[in-house]
């Protein structure tokens, strides 16, 4: 039997900037296995369409047309339709990057028609100072984007956002109801582009099955209004649904309404429940042999995983195929003037993953129990660069986000070699955990591989809490790892949690007391604030009682079981504390209020911390391990082979022979003066020591070879001045 066509669809919206990967995840697989597969992000898709002169005229007219109550700003925007009309396709051009010289008119010339969104305006000087013309225009030009984004929910659709369509329907859906109701409404005008843009690309594509990624709530209710559509005008075409909502929200499904619009729900990993699908779509596989599937028999919802076969391990689930996705017209944006957030908004990143799972797995209010984190699988370090040597060959683009839960370092130290090795130049990112693995001779071999900004979660910066969370650090530390970190020149994020349960107002105004000490002492650049969430496949979500949460709800219904309000009468009431969290740290991130009490960011009284105002400092001053004591750590050289130049001295009627070595570096050259015999030894070891050796030589086996005849031991040697010179240029123990 012939093949499906396989159409994989993300449906509005995710991100502006770049594609979601999982579609191409999944097309790299199915595609190494013989299918004919396409994939579209009609995120992008929507948002060009609506943000042209045509789309644009349409969405003015319909609201001229249409009986609303328009708010001030929103007749504004009206009277200035002619502005908007000319100048909305410049400004997508400039924001695709294919125009940057009209930066300087978005900047100063008041290019721009301007909405409530340039009410905040006044902190622009203040970000992006008089340099910085193009990150200013594109901060601008995004405040224009949101302008018309306003315009459009408080009008023709007012399920309408950049990033989450139609989001509060699925939140904590329970109930199938409102959305249910909201897809037996006539379609709006939004929702009439996206059928058209779906119309086109069936046509195209003539697709057997339709499969539906549905990364987060916000994608829900756009990917099942294409579901419906389908159903409606093509129902020999099979749909199946899977992706990080289905995988947390829809595990406990027993709602036979959602079947109406699909076929298939899939869990977990996609690779190994597609395999099965599409050999019981095509007769191959009886029906109780599908792999993590839900789907709709006899008119009830049944959970169907009889299949004995393993999952696709992480080594063979190839490389992501982002063709067919239109990379050069995505948007670089810059919606939050915040360094890390900007890296999410801003450029094209090729996203892999180093691991598949989580290594620690143990944070109580994490979702240990699921199998995207639960199960952990590395693949070696040759294949994972040569994935990212095939995405830099098909994109054309050197930008890579690593999307694990928390990058595991031995896999990354092993990546960050290989790289080397081989020459390849990339900038990377990616969330890790502040762990002592994390020394800082490993940051500046991740610094040197390409590694740009890391993002981790210190949460609650208090140890009894870290402890309750079982996070497995302390403030000290994190302290030390992000030290090395911002040393080595690697932006550090910090995710900062308030609210977990048992939280006191204390420990909250202590917290935040760790935080400004980390931006005093310069050791994290960025940072976020996050109410705690409480979800159902967490430690903390199964077992609520041991962290002193006494009521927990809602109900399970039929449909979507994640989200859990709890009540936490032993702590604070957090939701006083948020707003005065976020304005402070926003200061701090642009070295603002450091020095002010930190009652000065609350309009009730809180409590004075009870920390000292040098604890960061002092851990930040802890004395390093000396390298004598790790025997066994392997050294690498990440720098020149040095020139070499003897030289004859005489001293007390004696003739001794020095060198020097001069080795030339990108920046700034350097040498080195030591004995002639250590000098000859350094010149004959430290190519053995470079990545692109392939040799791996501990610091005892360098021991080993060190000359007899040195005038000094080993030990004296790693406490010399030409060894802590090395070591400063590039000389790491890993």
């Amino acid at each position: 039997m012939k093949k499906p066509t396989i159409l994989l669809i993300t449906p509005p919206l995710t991100q502006l900037n770049t594609p979601y990967p999982a579609t191409a995840y999944l097309k790299g697989f199915l595609a190494g296995r013989g299918f004919v597969v396409t994939q579209v992000d009609f995120g992008i898709d929507l948002v060009l369409r609506m943000f042209s002169k045509a789309g644009l005229t349409r969405i003015f007219d319909a609201i001229e047309l249409g009986n609303y109550e328009l708010s001030d700003n929103s007749l504004r925007m009206l009277r200035l339709k002619r502005e908007y009309l000319s100048t909305i396709e410049p400004v997508i051009r400039f924001l695709q990057n294919k125009d940057l010289t009209l930066a300087q008119q978005i900047s100063y010339s008041r290019f721009l028609p301007e909405a409530s969104r340039f009410d905040q305006v006044e902190d622009v000087d203040w970000a992006f100072g008089s340099m910085g013309i193009s990150d200013r225009a594109r901060y601008l030009a995004t405040l224009y984007l949101e302008d018309l984004g306003d315009l459009i929910k408080e009008t023709i659709c007012p399920y309408f956002a950049f990033s989450r369509y139609a989001e509060k329907l699925a939140l904590s859906a329970t109930s199938f109801d409102p959305l249910e109701e909201a897809l037996q409404q006539a379609p709006n005008l939004v929702d009439d582009m996206l059928l058209e843009l779906l119309e086109e690309r069936l046509q195209a594509v003539q697709p057997g099955i339709v499969g539906l990624s549905i990364p987060f709530p916000g994608n829900l209710y756009g990917g099942l209004r294409l579901a419906q559509y389908i159903k409606q005008h093509y129902p020999g075409i099979k749909i199946a649904m899977g992706g990080g909502y289905p995988n947390t929200e829809l595990r406990s499904l027993r709602e036979p309404r959602l079947f109406r619009y699909i076929d298939f729900v899939t869990l977990d990993d996609g690779e190994g429940p597609w395999l099965k699908l599409l050999d019981y779509l095509q007769g191959q596989r009886p029906q109780n042999q599908l792999q993590r599937t839900f789907m709709l028999a006899n008119g009830k919802v049944e959970f169907i995983n009889g299949s004995t076969d393993a999952d696709i391990p992480h080594t063979e689930a190839g490389t992501p195929d982002y063709s067919d996705l239109p990379l050069a017209d995505y948007l670089s944006v810059i919606d939050v003037i915040n360094p890390m957030h900007r890296l999410w908004s801003d450029g094209r990143w090729n996203k892999l993953t180093v691991a598949h799972g989580c290594y620690w797995k143990r944070c109580s209010f994490c979702d240990i129990t699921l199998d995207y984190i639960n199960r952990y699988e590395v693949a070696p370090a040759t294949l994972l660069v040569d994935r990212i040597e095939q995405l830099i060959a098909q994109t054309g683009q050197t930008g890579f986000h690593f999307v694990d839960e928390a990058a595991p370092p031995a896999p990354l130290r092993d990546m960050a070699i290989e790289l080397i090795r081989r020459g390849v130049k990339i900038s990377w990112w990616g969330n890790i955990r502040f762990e002592k693995t994390f020394t800082p001779d490993l940051c500046r071999l991740l610094a040197a591989s390409g590694c740009i900004a890391v993002s981790g979660g210190l949460e609650v910066a208090s140890d009894r809490l870290l402890a309750l969370m079982e996070k497995g650090v302390t403030i000290a530390q994190v302290v030390r790892v992000t030290d090395s970190f911002t040393q080595a020149g690697i932006m550090v994020h910090a995710y900062l949690m308030y609210g977990f349960p048992t939280e006191t107002a204390q420990e909250t105004i202590d917290s935040l007391e760790v935080v400004r000490q980390l931006f005093l002492n310069n050791v994290i650049q960025s940072g976020y604030w996050h109410r705690f969430s409480m979800t159902a496949h967490s430690p903390i979500g199964k077992n609520p009682e041991k962290y002193g949460v006494v009521k927990v709800g809602p109900g399970e219904g039929d449909f979507a079981n994640n989200d859990l309000w709890h009540d936490d009468p032993q702590g604070a009431d957090h939701s006083l504390f948020g707003e005065g969290l976020a304005k402070a740290i926003y200061n701090y991130m642009h070295g603002v209020g450091l020095e002010e009490l930190l009652s000065f960011w609350f309009d009730f009284k809180v409590p004075r911390t009870t920390l000292k105002s040098n604890l960061i400092g002092s851990a930040i001053e802890q004395p390093h391990r000396p390298d004598s004591t790790r025997p066994n750590a392997r050294v690498l050289w990440l720098g020149t082979i040095p020139e070499i130049e003897f030289t004859m001295y005489a001293r007390k009627g004696e003739t001794l022979e020095r060198c020097q070595l001069t080795f030339f570096e990108k920046a700034e050259d350097f040498q080195v003066k030591t004995t002639a015999t250590i000098g000859q030894w350094l010149l004959e070891v430290l190519p053995k020591l470079m990545p692109e050796s392939g040799e791996t030589l501990t610091l005892k086996q360098l021991e080993e070879s060190f000359p007899a005849e040195a005038h000094l031991n080993f030990s004296e040697f790693l406490a010399s001045p030409v060894w802590f010179e090395l070591r400063e240029k590039g000389l790491l123990l890993l």
